[in-house]
């Protein structure tokens, strides 16, 4: 047991280190020599978990959807919001989220590595929680559970990369804030428009309450 132990973590510590190195370096400048260096790990221990770069840039990317858990909401919309602000503030903290996004955006990857698949993952799973949206009464008639998921999923890629361009990121959570300011009117019934929380610190104080209850990964 304590060496499936000493595996988990070290599996852990060489997939946070590549997730660093991935977003500072993107893929193709990113080294095994360097995932080594910043995990402190020996090769042998490395490729005893990711016998190539490109298994160990594909285990970074399908570490992304799990960051954007959240509690459940009686509101299925009110959970989808909750899940893009809280996997925009992980984004500020998080390298190994921060690596799988920058390898998810990267055209440069090569075709061992599916980045397409965050991007589907993301939209099958809002697909799902729009459905059952859609069940309570929370949509409008005209809405398309999958069209509704494609633009939420495309309109944050979009827009985290343009906050990072510019800000750094610090301003991600407005501009996820503003994004639903616009979607919302155009899926939600008038009853819920009000009545759900969109606001910028919505991510933080989600956070902060999983801190608090020591649920935060």
């Amino acid at each position: 047991m304590a060496r499936q132990e000493r595996a988990i973590r070290t599996r852990r510590t060489i997939l946070e280190a590549a997730g660093a190195i991935f977003d500072e370096q993107g893929y193709t400048a990113t080294t095994i020599a360097m995932v080594l260096e910043r995990a402190d790990v020996t090769k042998g221990a490395l490729y005893f978990h990711f016998p190539s770069k490109e298994s160990l840039a594909q285990a970074v990317l399908d570490e992304q959807v799990p960051f954007g858990t959240v509690p459940p909401q009686p509101c299925k919309l009110q959970e989808i919001i909750d899940i893009t602000f809280v996997f925009g503030q992980r984004l500020l903290s998080n390298a190994l989220v921060r690596g799988s996004v920058r390898l998810t955006v990267d055209q440069s990857s090569p075709p061992g590595v599916d980045h397409t698949r965050p991007f589907l993952q993301w939209t099958d799973h809002l697909v799902e929680m729009l459905q059952h949206a859609r069940e309570q009464g929370e949509l409008l008639p005209s809405v398309e559970p999958r069209d509704t998921a494609e633009l939420v999923v495309g309109g944050f890629a979009g827009i985290q990369l343009m906050s990072r361009a510019l800000t750094g990121r610090d301003d991600l959570a407005h501009r996820i804030s503003v994004l639903w300011s616009h979607i919302l009117p155009s899926v939600a019934v008038p009853g819920l428009l009000l009545a759900v929380d969109s606001k910028p610190d919505r991510g933080a104080r989600i956070l902060a309450s999983l801190d608090l209850a020591g649920d935060q990964p």
